[in-house]
């Protein structure tokens, strides 16, 4: 029986979407470890929904008295936190924040991690994780040595439990970091941040130039819930924000469904992308790299497909 501890994230005082899917693969862990608690840690004021952390896999949540984030406050809180319940286990979401705290955590706790695993289980008396390496080229699964692990997992390959309970809320003391986050100056447009959407729109050179952007834009928001990603030329020319980019030096996507529109497939891009369910190529070159990913592939020019496909999303009503 191993107690796991969850370290959940908020952006504007809301709880970011992938905290309950890292909820939920807890709740899976700790059940095949025979049956353990899932503590749920929020490490600075958010607002919380017993019923859905209940529902997702949390028994408890324990919500720290900060006012904003510091990253090694919120890391000392979690490493006290896991002391005082002695976990097994330290989950967070693969995010930009949870990478940055899976290696503070780990460390106060003197311990190693595996970040932006894609599987976890119960082995053997121990937790084994899967993650990708060599840009995704290639699977590995880990054990963390020591009394207690530290893991990132990725978005969009776990799910919230969806059993029927009520987690109960306990407020607690929160450490006090040095370093304190002021401001975030988020993503304009209400668009899900495109590492946990479920759908992804994205493009590169081949769209031209920044100017015919809205074309694809236009397909995106045919499709509910859709987000914007774009390919490392793209932001590179200053089209794009970084914080749309997907590949090995931008974001990690694993949505339902990517529509890569003008994109090669270079091997940088297919780092970040590679593990969509479904893949969607629109490129005019026809020995594109990327065709050899997708599961549909359309020959032709963006310019002349991109409004013909808004057209139709927008006749169906996706």
């Amino acid at each position: 029986m191993s107690d796991i501890l969850v370290i959940l994230e908020s952006r504007a005082g809301q709880l970011r979407p992938a905290c309950l899917e890292t909820v939920g693969a807890a709740r899976l862990a700790a059940d095949a470890s025979g049956g353990g608690q899932v503590i749920a840690l929020a490490t600075e004021t958010t607002e919380l929904d017993a019923a859905a952390l209940g529902a997702a896999g949390a028994d408890q949540v324990l919500l720290a008295a900060g006012q904003g984030h510091s990253a090694d406050g919120a890391a000392a809180t979690a490493a006290r936190v896991a002391t005082e319940h002695n976990v097994a286990l330290v989950l967070l979401p693969s995010t930009v924040r949870g990478r940055d705290l899976t290696g503070r955590v780990a460390a106060h706790r003197k311990t190693g991690f595996a970040a932006d695993c894609t599987a976890l289980d119960y082995q053997d008396g121990g937790f084994l994780f899967t993650r990708p390496v060599f840009a995704g080229k290639a699977i590995t699964q880990v054990r963390v040595c020591g009394s207690i692990a530290v893991a990132s997992l990725r978005a969009n390959h776990f799910a919230p439990a969806g059993r029927s309970a009520v987690a109960e809320i306990t407020p607690i003391e929160a450490e006090i970091g040095v370093g304190q986050v002021t401001e975030i100056s988020a993503q304009q447009g209400g668009r899900p941040d495109v590492a946990e959407a479920s759908r992804v729109v994205a493009g590169g050179r081949g769209l031209g130039s920044a100017e015919n952007w809205p074309l694809l834009e236009a397909v995106a928001d045919a499709i509910p819930g859709c987000a914007l990603g774009a390919s490392r030329a793209v932001v590179d020319s200053g089209w794009r924000p970084h914080s749309e980019q997907v590949g090995q030096t931008g974001k990690v996507v694993s949505p339902e469904l990517y529509i890569a529109v003008g994109i090669s497939g270079a091997i940088q891009h297919l780092a970040g992308m590679n593990s969509s369910k479904v893949i969607v190529a629109i490129n005019k070159d026809a020995e594109a790299p990327i065709f050899q990913h997708a599961s549909y592939g359309v020959v032709g020019d963006a310019m002349e497909i991109l409004p013909a496909l808004a057209a139709e999303l927008a006749k169906v009503g996706v």
